[in-house]
């Protein structure tokens, strides 16, 4: 049985492909989506087989959302458009393959046959990591999407509710991002297993009589740094 997320902003395009699938006795559609936040979010927490991507939606693209996804929990991506000319850029991100909108059921059937097939010789691994660095990182927020330019965030914490990433204000935005894909895919570097910080934001490293180590940004405000990644952290510094 193949688990299935389906990604589209358009009610419609999301009901005629439910329908096209749901002939499939071997296909299970455990979730439907209508931007890219929420996919993100249901990826990570039902860690689907096979994921049904609409390139075209707002904010963030089907493109971009690629991008965002813990690359440890990547599912199959199937893209869905209406144009023909994102064909190329397609299969550059590595997708398994590219559907036209509106999807037909013979063309359907051709890409189900093979990921049940590909399912059936155990491959896993089919989709290369391709190391595309983030633009922003996107955040929730009531009815919207923030979109945070990289250079203006200061660090990002994960904590029991969830990630965070933090400006000079020292305001907190929640993001569906794990902090695994934006140490992979942003300059923010790991100084503890709570937090990623931005180098350029840094005034100074404190150690304190207790044997503790922070590092403290030019607002003044501080995050913590582990013994474990101490070293690491003063390379990236030149130190």
């Amino acid at each position: 049985m193949l688990k299935v997320i389906i990604v589209d902003d358009e009610l419609p395009a999301r009901e005629n492909l439910r329908c096209l699938l749901e002939t499939d006795p071997e296909i299970s559609i455990i979730a439907e989506c209508n931007n890219a936040m929420e996919a993100i979010r249901e990826i990570h927490r039902l860690q689907p087989d096979v994921v049904f991507l609409d390139i075209q939606m707002p904010k963030i693209n089907g493109f971009e959302m690629l991008s965002m996804l813990d690359p440890q929990t990547k599912p199959r991506i199937v893209f869905l458009t209406a144009y023909g000319e994102f064909a190329i850029k397609a299969f550059e991100e590595q997708a398994f393959d590219y559907l036209l909108k509106p999807v037909e059921q013979e063309r359907l059937n051709k890409t189900l046959y093979r990921l049940h097939h590909q399912c059936l010789l155990g491959n896993t691994n089919q989709v290369k990591e391709v190391n595309q660095g983030l633009k922003y990182i996107p955040c929730v927020g009531h009815n919207r999407i923030y979109l945070l330019n990289l250079e203006d965030v200061f660090y990002v914490s994960s904590k029991i509710s969830g990630i965070y990433v933090f400006n000079q204000s020292n305001n907190e935005y929640f993001t569906e991002l794990t902090l695994k894909t934006l140490e992979d895919k942003t300059p923010l570097i790991r100084c503890h297993r709570q937090y990623l910080v931005n180098l350029k934001k840094l005034k100074e490293i404190r150690f304190n009589d207790a044997g503790g180590v922070d590092v403290i940004f030019i607002n003044d405000i501080s995050v913590p740094v582990s013994r474990r990644y101490l070293k690491f952290l003063k390379e990236k510094l030149g130190l």
